[in-house]
């Protein structure tokens, strides 16, 4: 039988790094996973190599006797065995691997090992003689949700269709575009045993009201005509959820900004906790004056010179 190179399989490097190898199976298992390429012979291929190559590499102890030995697997029981008659003498005690196979034969996988892979770890089950079944997490299903801005600001159920089922979830106040979710246990069927996939929801939040949204905070702009910025008084102005009445001081001048504590958008799992809402005041300059208007103006002018 041939040595087989999991590197290879797993298209990582031989120095990559145990994120980097979790990643690149997610990626291959994803890719060749039984439930997305139904009666393909090849992809089942693939997939039994793929996780067999995750069997070794992601495991501290199986890697090392793995990169130790490499193509001289043949002598690696050999090797093993000499290495527990020394520490055997050495300690005084048997050390080692112990004596049901390697690492005691506690793999997270499993089932349907090459006869490379059976020669080198074993992959007995600790219990019995035989090969255990494969154990495989389900496929991970991936969906992304359009909403608009509004549609967040109340936490709301929602029914979504994914893969023909029919999944009814909670989407909390305050989800941000871009945000992704995990619904444990909503993905695909597990195989020989093994636990169902994750449905993953990412959030496309689009904004289509005149407010400008930063984190929990909003921003808008509110007219303000030009006689009631001089002389003050009372306006109706909009929030995200209503209006309310604002005092405006006389003598208000352009840009000014007022803080609604409170007013702003819900905060994420915070129930009852919201941003602040924050307004600037736009001053309306009165266009097509009559002569009379334009006689009065020149008359006030004519004031504030004096």
């Amino acid at each position: 039988m041939a040595f087989i190179d999991y590197y290879k399989i797993l298209e990582v490097d031989k120095k990559a790094t145990e994120a980097e190898i979790k990643k690149a199976y997610r990626k291959l298992a994803r890719k060749y996973h039984p439930d997305l390429n139904p009666n393909d012979k090849e992809a089942e291929r693939k997939f039994k190599e793929i996780n067999e190559a995750n069997e070794v590499l992601s495991h501290a102890e199986n890697r090392k006797k793995y990169d130790d030995y490499g193509e001289n697997w043949q002598h690696a029981e050999e090797f093993e065995k000499s290495k527990q008659q020394r520490q055997y003498h050495g300690n005084g005690q048997q050390g080692g691997f112990g004596g049901g196979g390697f690492g005691g034969g506690g793999f997270s996988g499993g089932g349907d090992f090459s006869d490379f892979f059976e020669s080198m770890f074993g992959g007995r089950a600790s219990g019995g003689g035989g090969r255990r079944s494969a154990q495989f997490k389900g496929q991970d299903f991936n969906a992304e949700l359009h909403l608009e801005l509004k549609d967040v600001y109340t936490t709301h159920k929602r029914t979504l269709t994914i893969n023909g089922k029919n999944i009814r979830i909670t989407i909390p106040a305050g989800v941000e575009n871009g945000q992704q979710i995990k619904i444990s246990g909503m993905g695909g069927e597990g195989s020989g045993g093994g636990p169902k996939g994750d449905l993953y929801i990412t959030f496309t939040v689009e904004n289509h009201t005149k407010f400008k949204l930063d984190k929990h905070n909003l921003y808008a702009t509110v007219d303000l005509d030009l006689y009631t910025a001089l002389l003050g008084g009372e306006i109706t102005a909009d929030t995200f959820d209503g209006k309310v009445k604002l005092t405006v001081k006389p003598g208000t001048q352009n840009g000014t900004k007022v803080k609604l504590k409170g007013k702003g958008f819900p905060v994420y799992k915070k129930e009852g906790e919201f941003g602040d809402l924050y307004l600037t005041y736009q001053i309306q300059i009165p266009t097509n004056l009559s002569e009379k208007e334009k006689e009065l103006f020149t008359e006030l002018a004519t004031l504030r010179k004096s």
